[in-house]
């Protein structure tokens, strides 16, 4: 029989306070609660969120105080400033005398066109030329020559009424004296007034046909200067067919092989001068009226900006766009060439000490009215209106703040909630 176990017992002496347990669990609760104190308004603000989005595709900006350049991008080529295409004056056969890339002097012979027709016309007229030239020349003759024929009329009835005045002086001695009849008295009196009669007759007619003789002679003349005229343009088309280089340039392209049929006013080659070059610029139709002949440009080319300005605007818009042109202020780069593709910045006026926000897609989302503010991950919706706006920054005139954190992405997901949630 085991006697008692008293004897193994030993007296354990009691721990004040709580157990090692209780602290940890009471230090627990304690970081516990302050944390919940600390994030306590962000759950609240959580909890009120109408939805929730992913933060991963969002862009936030920050609304800042500056200046703000409204201005626009546009996309430009470079065209050479001088670049007129040659044309045929007349059906024939092309003998070109160079080749497109080809170096030219001014006058030098580019092509030929050969127009037998043309030639064959502009002899046919010459000749009609020189034969209504000899109608005009003997038209004068004999103008001059009736001229003549009525001024010696004219003197001869100067002398005979000369004569009839002295016989009728002779004859009134004689009457006077009664040695003289009064009938041949009557008829001396009467060969004077036939006399005057005849010479003032013969002076009207010579007027007459002086006039008619001039007249004439002016109708043929402004045949020859007709005649003159058709040979003149036929001339200038003969010489035409010998096709030169307007100035100092370079051949751009040839739209026909060697002995190649051209038709009149056909293109045959086109000619650069490789001395002024300008833009061609296809800008955005919501810029078009912005945008005006003296506009001040920006021409980005390989890596830098040199100054410029709008000379030409279309007043058409087509797919989408309006056509304009821009030359260089100034300097132009050396390495320019035909049909180059170059950047454009159209500056338009600069708003000094305005509240402005960098343009993103949240500017069409709400139409320029609406944005979302974010604060500790929360956005807010907020009424806004808009001022000016440039190709990277947008005019704020009310409903923000310098510092706020603006939404700059697509603010579509958002479905107009008045408070989203920002998930990071």
């Amino acid at each position: 029989m085991i006697p008692s176990l008293s004897a193994m017992d030993k007296p354990v002496e009691k721990r004040k306070g709580l157990p090692r347990g209780a602290w940890i669990a009471i230090a627990i609760a304690l970081v516990t609660l302050g944390v919940l104190l600390v994030a306590l308004p962000t759950i609240r603000r959580w909890s009120q969120a109408d939805s929730a989005v992913d933060g991963a595709g969002i862009r936030i900006g920050k609304v800042t105080r500056g200046d703000l350049v409204r201005d626009a991008s546009a996309q430009g080529k470079i065209v050479a400033a001088l670049h007129p295409t040659l044309f045929s004056p007349a059906a024939g056969i092309v003998v070109l005398s160079t080749k497109a890339g080809a170096a030219v002097k001014k006058g030098d012979l580019l092509a030929r066109v050969e127009s037998p027709e043309l030639r064959s016309r502009f002899l046919q007229e010459s000749s009609t030329l020189q034969s209504i030239r000899s109608a005009y020349e003997r038209q004068k003759i004999a103008s001059r020559q009736a001229a003549l024929r009525n001024n010696q009329n004219v003197d001869l009835l100067v002398v005979k009424l000369s004569a009839a005045e002295r016989l009728l002086e002779r004859a009134q001695r004689t009457f006077d004296e009664g040695l003289m009849n009064r009938t041949d008295f009557e008829k001396a009196r009467d060969d004077l007034k036939i006399a005057q009669l005849e010479l003032s007759n013969a002076r009207e007619t010579a007027k007459l046909e002086k006039e008619t003789a001039d007249f004439d002679v002016r109708d043929r003349e402004l045949s020859v200067e007709r005649q003159a005229s058709v040979v003149g343009e036929l001339k200038r088309q003969v010489e035409g067919l010998a096709l030169t280089a307007p100035f100092d340039g370079m051949v751009a392209s040839v739209a026909l092989q060697d002995r190649d049929a051209v038709a009149i006013n056909g293109p045959v080659l086109t000619v650069v001068s490789l001395t002024a070059y300008e833009v061609e610029l296809a800008i955005p139709e919501n810029y078009a009226s912005d945008v005006l002949p003296g506009s001040k440009a920006e021409i980005l080319y390989e890596g830098r900006t040199f100054p410029g300005h709008v000379t030409v605007i279309s007043p058409e818009v087509k797919d989408g766009q309006v056509s304009g042109t821009a030359v260089f202020d100034g300097e132009t780069p050396a390495t320019l060439k035909q049909s180059q593709r170059v950047s454009v910045r159209l500056v338009f006026e600069t708003r000094p000490n305005v509240l402005k926000a960098p343009r993103g897609p949240f500017l069409e989302s709400g139409a320029g009215r609406s944005a979302y503010v974010v604060t500790n991950g929360v956005a807010t919706k907020r009424d806004i209106a808009t001022g000016a706006v440039s190709v990277t920054e947008v005019e704020i005139v009310s409903g923000l703040a310098e510092g706020d954190a603006l939404v700059l992405s697509d603010t579509a997901p958002f479905a107009g909630a008045k408070t989203v949630l920002i998930r990071n």
